[in-house]
């Protein structure tokens, strides 16, 4: 608290672009420099693992309590005295009041110089500003780096390059200690990181949905095709419209009985976590019921209970237009039970 302290703030969703600017700031410090920084938008969150990658003094301004408990990088920086965590309270929900607008003030008074990446001018950061003498913009600075050369021969990720992404993601090191390592732009490595990893969350309702589908016989010569399967991909909150639709459209074809039935998969650890607002909203409701009248198609909630996503306890198979009627009285789902869990669905379970 004794150092001539740095205050770094950027303002959410800051241009890709920037980063060469931003980084090439973050190389030019020294263990002498002392940075502070929040953790509340991704680049943030990027600047403070290059921070403490260089080994540059850092204080990390959180709000309520400290969350990234197992933060590699963090904890080797909390053993070598590297790093100091403030928690300041929230007086009200998250995104509401002054708060944001108090934290700003509060941590500027304990900096001498401030230097931003991003500022959004109709934001709250911009106004605090106003005045201030010691205010680095590097979004209006030009970059004097070196210009990045990349054959088309390397734009192919190969193998060992996924394995040190992998092992450099899991140590928290991030996207610009990657970067130099392998020699990819910002945007490459970011897209990549992406795709070879997944959130939890995103990841257990991938594990059910394959447990789903293999209680179907899909087979060359079976009578059920898989017409549809839906991933829910998203790209900074924009998201196609097929994301709200259900996960699989499945058809039976056999002689002259031809049906398409569509189903929703949904996974929760225990039965007691069914409540409306933890399962759908009206509004998904809402949609599910229009897309089966505009496709002439029955939907069936899939809801695996208990166990793993890939191996859940039970399993209950909810046609969408009794949907509301469980959830708004728990009770009566048990009527939907499925009794065999490992034999494969048959066509009258999804039109009874």
């Amino acid at each position: 608290m004794e150092r001539e302290k740095t205050l770094f703030l950027c303002s959410k969703k800051a241009p890709i672009s920037l980063y060469d600017n931003i980084f090439n700031w973050v190389d030019s410090l020294t263990t002498r420099d002392c940075v502070i920084c929040f953790n509340t938008s991704e680049l943030e969150v990027e600047v403070m693992k290059a921070l403490l990658v260089n080994r540059i003094p850092t204080i990390l301004v959180v709000m309520n309590k400290f969350t990234d408990r197992y933060n590699f990088q963090i904890q080797r920086a909390l053993e070598e005295d590297r790093i100091m965590i403030i928690t300041l309270q929230r007086d009200e929900p998250r995104g509401k009041g002054q708060t944001p607008r108090l934290r700003n003030a509060f941590v500027l008074q304990m900096a001498a110089h401030v230097v931003c990446g991003y500022i959004n001018k109709n934001g709250s950061i911009f106004p605090l500003l106003a005045g201030l003498k010691d205010v680095r913009y590097l979004d209006e600075e030009q970059f004097l780096g070196a210009a990045e050369d990349i054959a088309p021969s390397h734009l192919r990720w190969k193998v060992w390059e996924d394995k040190t992404l992998l092992r450099m993601y899991y140590e928290d090191m991030g996207i610009h200690a990657i970067k130099k390592r392998l020699n990819r732009t910002y945007l490459s490595v970011r897209n990549r990181t992406h795709s070879l990893t997944m959130s939890e969350d995103v990841l257990k309702g991938r594990e059910f949905e394959d447990f789903v589908l293999e209680l179907f016989d899909l087979s060359s010569n079976s009578a059920y095709s898989l017409i549809e399967w839906r991933s829910d991909k998203t790209k900074d909150e924009v998201f196609p419209v097929g994301n709200g639709y259900p996960d699989f459209v499945i058809e039976f074809n056999e002689g002259k009985n031809s049906k398409k039935f569509s189903i929703e998969c949904k996974w929760r650890a225990t039965i007691s976590k069914l409540k409306s607002s933890l399962l759908f909203t009206p509004e998904q409701i809402i949609r599910y019921q229009k897309y089966a009248a505009e496709k002439n198609q029955r939907v069936t909630i899939v809801l695996g209970v208990g166990g793993e996503p890939s191996m859940p306890e039970e399993l209950y198979l909810i046609p969408v237009d009794v949907l509301q009627d469980v959830l708004s009285k728990p009770s009566l789902i048990h009527k939907y039970k499925r009794q065999y869990m490992n034999k494969w669905f048959t066509l009258e379970e999804f039109f009874t």
